[in-house]
């Protein structure tokens, strides 16, 4: 089923303040909380729709590549990387949005221990035009923490595996239960028992893996895709995950203007004025296209669905072909002889009409 717009979710307008967001999100929140829902896995949706788009509209860099490109600018993922929505990811990440001690100590403790996770790693990928058109997948090497195979955890003993210490304060309206995280397991509930001697005091070593990353076509310099749970590993909680940053190689081709590709066509004037049929280079191969007679310098001719693929999936950009009639800058003394012949020839003077556009209306036409 198809994500819904994260702004609908939240009930706030594209123009809504950090402030308005945050206090969307909190309100749906308390509504749909598991603990005031208990066994209502309509709630428990609800619960995480709303933390995945508030994830993204609270982070203004994702908020920016979802107001430009939509899901699609998160990788066709949307909030935590794509890799749906958990319990553990909102409690870990959102804990502290009513500003106390996370959701449990606001419910009477009933959201559990705060689950760790681990750090993110980020990496960058240089593609190519081509691939940026179509899309591609690539395989990369990442070094990445993960627990040592043989490792074993026992209960911390200063916050009995709760991954929280908790505290009784009395105040005029009675009772009130804070929490924070156990300074011992840093929140993780478990300590390392035994460990193999390549693994660190935490449990983890290093370890170098190939990963496939499909990357849709329509990508674009600066944005950002993530591979939930491809990150640094935390004994006891959840990896982190895998950001993968987009670099824009440059052409020696073709320019990119949208989803459009711009190529910029040289030919003589004798093909310009007699019309001719001439190979032009796409992003998909050469074809061949006709060059009408009389045609002029500054035309452009479109190629349908030559270009970019749309990140959203709306089709794709086309191929704009600029043409350049080129003078030569040497003659031989016969050639000289013809033109000089043709100097004064009325059909070589310049007399452009007036359906002969500018170059500014000839741009505005296409772009």
């Amino acid at each position: 089923m198809a994500k819904r717009d994260y702004y609908e979710v939240l009930g706030v307008s594209k123009s809504a303040s950090a402030e308005d967001i945050k206090k969307a999100y909190r309100k749906l929140a308390i509504q749909y909380h598991p603990d005031k829902n208990p066994n209502n896995p309509e709630a428990e949706e609800k619960f995480k729709e709303a933390a995945e788009a508030y994830e993204v509209l609270s982070n203004p860099d994702k908020k920016s590549r979802y107001d430009q490109f939509g899901h699609q600018g998160l990788g066709g993922s949307g909030g935590f990387g794509g890799g749906g929505m958990n319990m553990e990811d909102i409690f870990s990440q959102f804990g502290d949005i009513f500003g106390g001690g996370g959701f449990g100590s606001f419910f009477g403790g009933g959201g559990g221990r705060r689950t760790k996770k681990g750090t993110n790693l980020r990496v960058k990928i240089k593609l190519n035009l081509s691939e940026i058109a179509n899309g591609v997948e690539k395989k990369i090497k990442v070094k990445r923490q993960v627990v040592a195979p043989g490792v074993t955890f026992k209960t911390c003993t200063s916050c009995q595996g709760s991954g929280q210490v908790k505290k009784v304060v009395n105040t005029m309206l009675g009772q009130m239960v804070s929490a924070s995280t156990c300074n011992f397991c840093g929140g993780s509930g478990q300590l390392v028992d035994k460990r193999p001697d390549e693994a660190d005091a935490r449990g983890l070593l290093n370890k170098e893996e190939v990963i496939s990353i499909t990357i849709p076509g329509g990508v674009g310099e600066g944005m950002q895709l993530s591979m939930s749970g491809k990150g640094n590993e935390i004994p006891g909680g959840i990896p982190g995950d895998l950001l993968i940053v987009i670099e824009e190689g440059e052409d020696e081709v073709f320019q990119r203007e949208g989803n459009n590709v711009i190529y910029d066509l040289h030919i003589s004037f004798i093909e310009a004025a007699l019309g001719d049929a001439v190979e032009v280079p796409t992003l998909d191969g050469k074809v061949k296209i006709k060059i009408d007679p009389g045609t002029q310098s500054g035309k452009m001719l479109r190629l349908k669905g030559k270009g970019i693929k749309d990140i959203n999936g709306y089709g794709r950009g086309d191929q704009l072909i600029m043409v350049n009639v080129w003078t030569p800058t040497t003659l031989s003394k016969e050639e000289k002889n013809i033109l000089e012949g043709l100097k004064h020839s009325e059909n070589f003077k310049p007399d452009p009409g007036k359906q002969e556009k500018s170059f500014f209306d000839r741009m505005k036409e296409f772009f």
